[in-house]
């Protein structure tokens, strides 16, 4: 008999083709009649159109939004929603613009709202990180959970390949690492794999026809489901991987994600066997961290941290930075195994699965830390 502890979501959750027409209602509906439309510099066209549908409603437009929410780019945007008198918040785009959303959020207490352009997926959890001085911090705070995420399928049929493919294998980390998470419960697995399925069935289907509306409907119902299960369990050795590598050397995110999926999902591998084998139901292969790495492959996706930016003398101090703090993760977090699978994943080399008897032999260090505020996130 499995025990487990199951934690429904609060967010309402409107999807659709030319669904972004209810924006308005939506935000009405929460009582919000001073609404700050958020975007990166990219979205100021789309934010304008959005704005005209708010009508009286948009109390303004804060287009600074950028990657890892750093802190001194909040402080400016909740500086503008004090000035404009802002009641709400409406993210328009993806992690970047919901990251700072959630960050407002924080500090003002105001509701916000989504509609998300991207696979991210941040929209449907609690999690906030941000960067300052260098440094990402992630915590999991109830407070920063969105009220109402609008999903309209048009916006994303304009996006490109190479992003949507990217950003559809970030969404597939979500989803592979609620698998294995800590708090897992049945539900998060089920929709897991459901979403390990739908992005695996999409992605392929839209590097070849960035158009194909069923297609872009199956990928941002996969994101969807992907963001939900992260944000019901936990996050584990990938997400610390990513933060710690966004956060120190500003790689980008949905890219750096890439990258390092098949390497971690080989170094867990021994630690998780129904989680690999739910991996390879998807991806047919050798083993679920080969069929990632081939997915991603094939696709076009990025395959080396070096073509990202990252220096190669920083993998050593990566590695270090991941164990310390480290997250909860199902196998042991070794700092030498570490620097073995970012020194694969910078040179773009394929992952090389490890067997379950080196677990002995890393005893059990780190086995049981968590990060303060990120147990569950």
């Amino acid at each position: 008999m499995k025990s487990f502890v199951h934690r429904g979501q609060i967010t309402k959750v409107v999807f659709g083709s030319g669904t972004r027409s209810r924006v308005p209602a939506e935000a009405d509906a929460l009582g919000c009649r001073r609404v700050l439309i958020l975007c990166t510099p990219g979205h100021v066209s789309r934010a304008a159109e959005m704005s005209d549908l708010l009508g009286g409603a948009a109390a303004g437009t804060f287009p600074e939004a950028a990657a890892h929410t750093p802190v001194e780019v909040t402080e400016r945007a909740v500086a503008y929603a004090r000035a404009v008198g802002a009641d709400s918040v409406l993210a328009m785009g993806g992690g970047s613009t919901v990251g700072l959303s959630k960050a407002i959020a924080l500090r003002t207490g105001l509701p916000q709202l989504a509609l998300p352009t991207t696979y991210a997926g941040s929209e449907m959890t609690p999690i906030l990180g941000e960067t300052e001085r260098g440094r990402k911090t992630t915590r999991r705070l109830p407070e920063v959970q969105l009220r109402t995420v609008v999903y309209d399928v048009d916006l994303t049929l304009t996006l490109p390949t190479t992003v949507s493919v990217v950003s559809g294998i970030n969404a597939m980390a979500h989803a592979v690492e609620s698998l294995y998470a800590q708090d897992q419960d049945p539900v998060a697995f089920l929709m897991a794999g459901e979403a390990l399925d739908a992005l695996t069935r999409a992605l392929p289907v839209i590097a070849q026809r960035p158009d194909d509306a069923e297609a872009r409907a199956d990928a941002l119902y996969g994101a969807w489901l992907a963001g939900t299960c992260l944000g019901t369990v936990g996050m584990a050795l990938h997400h610390k991987v990513c933060h710690v590598l966004g956060g120190t050397f500003g790689l980008p995110h949905a890219e750096t994600h890439a990258v390092v999926l098949p390497h971690v999902v080989a170094y867990n591998g021994p630690a998780a066997p129904e989680a690999m084998a739910r991996i390879a139901q998807a991806l047919p292969g050798t083993d679920a961290a080969t069929g990632l790495f081939d997915f991603a492959g094939r696709l076009g996706a990025p395959t080396a941290l070096r073509d990202l930016g990252m220096p190669e003398s920083g993998v050593a101090q990566a590695a270090e930075l991941v164990a310390q703090d480290a997250y909860w993760n199902p196998r042991p977090v070794d700092p030498g195994a570490v620097r073995a699978l970012l020194t694969r994943a910078w040179a773009g080399e394929g992952p090389v699965t490890s067997s379950g008897s080196e677990l002995s032999r890393v005893g059990s260090f780190i086995e049981h830390s968590t990060t303060t505020g990120v147990h569950h996130a």
